[in-house]
This record gives C-alpha cells, sequence and structure tokens, in this order.
C-alpha cells in the first residue's frame, strides 16, 4: 500500500501557476477534431464567429486541425508536457481556457455556457491527477471563464461586466460575484477587476474576455487596447503599472484580429501569429523569441493562441 501510494503521489500534477510569462512545464491544448459543423446563426457565441457565419468564411476543420497542430509543435520544442482533451463528437473543444484556469496550486472550473459543459468532461483524464481539494467548482450565481483571469504575482486580473444589463449580453462572460470569490479564495493577492466594452454583434467593438485587449508579456512589457475598456481610468492603470514605454498599444483593427492573445512560453518566447507583422517585429526589437505559426483561421472564431491553452505548470 505505502508503493501504491507513493506511486500516486508521483504522478499527479503538482499545479503552479503565478503569472502568464514563467516557464511553462505542462498544459492543456485545445483540439480542433470533429469540431462540429458550421454553427447556425442562431448557434453563434460572439459576433465574430456570427460575421463569417454569415459571409460563408468560417474556418474549416482540417485548417484548424493543421494550425493546432503547429501550436502542438512548438510546446514540444520547447519540452512542454502536452495534455489534449478527449475527442467529443461534433463538439468546438478548441478553447480550453474557456472551461478552467489555474492560480497558484488550485484549478478553478469554470461556470460557462450550458452548451460547453460536456468540455469539462473531455478533460477529466486531466483532472484525475490532480488533488481533489485543488479543483474548486464556483458557485452557480458565479460567471467566470479563463480568458477573463489573469494571475500576475501579487494581483489576480479580472476582466468583468457588472451593468444592469448583463444578461442581454452573451459576450459578458465574468460577473461581478466571481471577482467577489476570487477575492474570497485568494486573500492574499489583490483582485483588481476591469470593466470591458461588449457587443454582440460588432466585433471591434466586442472585448470577449480581458485577454482580448490586454496581455502582460516578460521583460516588463505589455500589449494593450484603450477601446477594450469602458473605463478610462481603468485602462490607465494599467499604463501606468507598466509603463508606457513598455507597452505596445494596438488599434481596434488589430484587436478585431486577436493581437493581444498571444501566449508566452517563457520569459523570452512568445508564440505569435505569423500575419502578425508590426507586433512580431517590435517583439523581436524587445529581444523576445517569437515563434510565428498559421493561427488565422481559428482567430475566426473570437480567440486565439491564449485562448487555446489551459496552463497547468509553470515553473
Amino acid at each position: 500500500m505505502p508503493f501504491f501510494k507513493s506511486y500516486i503521489q508521483r504522478h499527479m500534477l503538482q499545479l503552479n501557476i503565478n503569472d502568464e510569462i514563467s516557464q511553462l512545464k505542462a498544459v492543456v491544448l485545445g483540439i480542433a477534431r470533429s469540431s462540429g459543423p458550421t454553427p447556425t446563426i442562431e448557434e453563434a457565441y460572439d459576433p465574430k464567429s456570427l460575421e463569417h457565419i454569415k459571409a460563408g468564411t468560417y474556418p474549416l476543420e482540417s485548417d484548424m486541425i493543421a494550425e493546432m497542430e503547429a501550436f502542438r509543435m512548438v510546446f514540444e520544442k520547447y519540452d512542454v508536457k502536452v495534455f489534449r482533451p478527449e475527442v467529443l463528437e461534433n463538439c468546438n473543444q478548441i478553447f480550453t481556457r474557456d472551461i478552467a484556469f489555474v492560480i497558484e496550486d488550485k484549478l478553478i472550473k469554470a461556470n460557462i455556457l450550458p452548451d460547453r459543459e460536456q468540455e469539462v468532461e473531455a478533460i477529466l483524464h486531466v483532472l484525475d491527477k490532480i488533488d481533489d481539494d485543488n479543483i474548486l467548482q464556483p458557485p452557480a450565481n458565479v460567471h467566470v471563464e479563463g480568458g477573463d483571469v489573469m494571475p500576475w504575482n501579487d494581483y489576480i486580473f479580472v476582466g468583468t461586466y457588472t451593468a444592469p444589463d448583463y444578461s442581454s449580453y452573451i459576450t459578458a462572460r465574468t460577473n461581478k460575484a466571481a471577482v467577489e470569490y476570487l477575492t474570497k479564495q485568494f486573500p492574499h493577492k489583490t483582485v483588481k477587476s476591469f470593466e470591458l466594452r461588449k457587443s454582440n454583434t460588432v466585433a471591434q467593438d466586442n472585448a470577449l474576455h480581458l485577454d482580448c485587449c490586454f496581455q502582460p508579456l516578460g521583460k516588463g512589457k505589455a500589449i494593450l487596447h484603450k477601446n477594450g475598456f469602458l473605463v478610462e481610468e481603468e485602462y490607465q492603470w494599467l499604463v501606468d503599472f507598466f509603463g508606457k514605454e513598455n507597452i505596445f498599444e494596438i488599434d481596434a483593427q488589430e484587436m478585431y484580429h486577436m493581437f493581444s492573445n498571444v501566449f508566452s512560453i517563457s520569459p523570452e518566447v512568445v508564440v505569435s501569429e505569423r500575419n502578425f507583422t508590426r507586433l512580431n517585429n517590435w517583439l523581436r526589437d524587445q529581444g523576445f523569441t517569437v515563434e510565428e505559426i498559421p493561427y488565422a483561421e481559428i482567430s475566426k472564431q473570437e480567440g486565439l493562441l491564449r485562448c487555446s491553452t489551459l496552463p497547468l505548470i509553470r515553473a
């Protein structure tokens, strides 16, 4: 029995996430296989997907599989342990960031759109490797998705929408109760919330998650889009926090293409979309190694590289 217990302990995942940039050791990367037919207009979860459904340019499964394979190969290059969801038939499982997120040694299950609850079941083989005491399930009134939550050392940055018309926005994913819940669960951290601009119909006017208009990077740098924030003082707080000279400000069109949704493998290595020329050149000028991959088809669903990942362990 002691041997069996020791074996189990050695093979459990010791979660550790305190920021967005430390050396990545283990991650759940989404999967595009059997992602289902093109959704109907009524089934669209966000305005950018809606736009491409109407235009007949919604991404093909084969293209999305190829893009995710390119991402997986970058992780392999840097010796990152990659877990994948089990394939559910006719189910979009690309955006694992939506279904759960890790802060310190705790995995918090997201209360996501009801139609997507089966996506959590597809990562049970990963959750089984985590101590039950380290898996948190927020109460039903807590609405939260991982794209809105960014651990950053002593802070937890949270994108939210708290106006009275919250329920009328399918693009409003994280509420005030989530901010209160995270504050209670992590009392030793400062939970800093940011009101995000929402639109059900115009993608350029919609910050679906915090990582659609903001991304902290290594070397004290950050990517930011002013109009993604409803309250200018909250945007300015980030400018002051990182320093204006350290910020790459993106415009509405660049936010639309998801320029802020890159992913850091380490403080020096950033995975970015290959068409983000202005950003990628700036990153190199700042001393980053930029791993460019094709991800433009997946971006048509208003999600990109960070959205596709659920980091479990960083050094």
